[in-house]
């Protein structure tokens, strides 16, 4: 289909990869320019990075240099951006995988998942705590990707890195297809795959995957749920318009609420969506969002870490471990490290945390305020606000690394690759 919805004619597998879509950043010309700044950034990262990162960016390069030849020599846009995906992103993540030992994240998500096992919650608890590597900063849903290892699976198939990357893919395709706003059409399909294939391969979020960091599919649900809260299909499927907004407000705060059981990093991401459908949608379809948010939050909690709603030791230490520790307030450090505002202030002693803690709670007075006197009236107004408030914590708050703004570029990146903000 054309943009005017007509029907194009589709000789050749050839003719439907040159079909250039009515959106512009999918078109060959600014996917061109956009791999020549994702060749870029590799290049850069292979010369000064070091460790699975420059393995990364040499894998990376190639990649994207291949993708930027097939595009100049035809007009083959998703044979480009498969070859980018696969050279760029699932060959380092299955060198990565192999070749090097496994990433603490992924080792404290394994030992989580043993922990939920045997003892129903994927914590220690504080007389348990030896260093800084006993504590889980994830929320329990995280804990899901170590369940083939606790299982004793072996290899890749054991590997909670593996099933993290392929999760973030699954939830991306979801998002992706639930963005498209007729599903049924050949030239939408071929859209959504290309705008999955885009964000997979990008630095932003392939560098994530191939490394493995624990972001991917927080920034994956949090997409899914912005999908789900334009869903222009069923809101034409069903002529009551109020309807519909109750109905996709609740799937949007289930969405939400799987993020939130992720990684707190998710959590900003509530108010703002919530201010976004009272003011679109009315304060019932607000209210419901809410609701979905917080009894998705709750069953997963219960399911998940039962122990921390009926142990008191083991509800401190769910706090202690994702609340405490992620905000330096724990006697045992991270010892990451970054040239951040915050983490710069941290490292001058308790006055310089007291004063990153004092201004990351007024940045967030400063982003509640806002969403009271101006809240954002589409999706499009959401995305920012919640990538310019998220980009504010990361640099005012303590021990975050520059990985983290992964979620302000990867939002605003959804804004360029869907027209989801423009349909709701």
């Amino acid at each position: 289909m054309d943009g005017a919805g007509t029907m194009a004619p589709l000789t050749s597998a050839g003719s439907a990869a040159g079909h250039e879509p009515a959106r512009p950043w999918l078109d060959r010309r600014h996917l061109m320019a956009a791999y020549g700044v994702f060749l870029a950034y590799a290049v850069v990262s292979a010369i000064f990075a070091g460790g699975e990162d420059k393995v990364w960016a040499i894998w990376a390069a190639c990649g994207y240099a291949a993708a930027l030849v097939i595009l100049w020599r035809s007009r083959a846009r998703i044979a480009a951006v498969l070859v980018s995906v696969a050279v760029a992103v699932l060959a380092p993540l299955l060198w990565l995988s192999l070749a090097y030992p496994l990433e603490t994240g992924m080792f404290v998500i394994d030992r989580s998942a043993v922990l939920l096992i045997h003892h129903g919650s994927p914590y220690l608890t504080s007389a348990q705590v030896t260093s800084w590597m006993s504590y889980n900063p994830y929320l329990p849903v995280m804990t899901l990707f170590g369940l083939p290892y606790a299982a004793g699976l072996g290899g890749l198939a054991g590997n909670s890195g593996v099933w993290l990357a392929a999760g973030t893919v699954a939830v991306l395709a979801a998002a992706f297809w639930v963005a498209q706003p007729h599903r049924a059409c050949v030239s939408c399909r071929r859209d959504a795959l290309l705008g999955l294939a885009i964000a997979v391969a990008s630095p932003v979020i392939g560098l994530n995957l191939a490394v493995i960091t624990t972001d991917p599919p927080v920034l994956a649900f949090i997409l899914l749920s912005l999908a789900l809260a334009a869903c222009p299909a069923r809101e034409a499927a069903v002529p009551p318009r109020a309807r519909a907004a109750l109905t996709r407000a609740v799937w949007s705060g289930a969405a939400l609420g799987v993020a939130c059981d992720l990684k707190s990093t998710a959590w900003l991401a509530v108010p703002v969506m919530a201010a976004m459908f009272a003011a679109r949608d009315g304060a019932r379809a607000a209210a419901r969002f809410l609701v979905a948010t917080a009894l998705t939050v709750v069953v997963l909690i219960a399911a998940l870490a039962p122990a921390t709603l009926v142990k008191g030791e083991a509800a401190a230490a769910l706090v202690q471990n994702s609340v405490l520790f992620p905000l330096g307030l724990t006697h045992d450090k991270t010892p990451a490290e970054s040239l951040l505002p915050g983490h710069l202030l941290t490292a001058m002693g308790p006055a310089g945390h007291a004063v990153s803690i004092g201004l990351l709670l007024l940045a967030g007075l400063a982003i509640a305020i806002s969403l009271l006197i101006r809240p954002p009236r589409d999706l499009s107004a959401a995305c920012w606000r919640l990538a310019i408030g998220l980009a504010l914590i990361f640099l005012l708050g303590p021990n975050v690394r520059f990985g983290y703004f992964l979620y302000p570029l990867g939002l605003i990146g959804w804004l360029a690759l869907t027209d989801t903000a423009v349909r709701a």
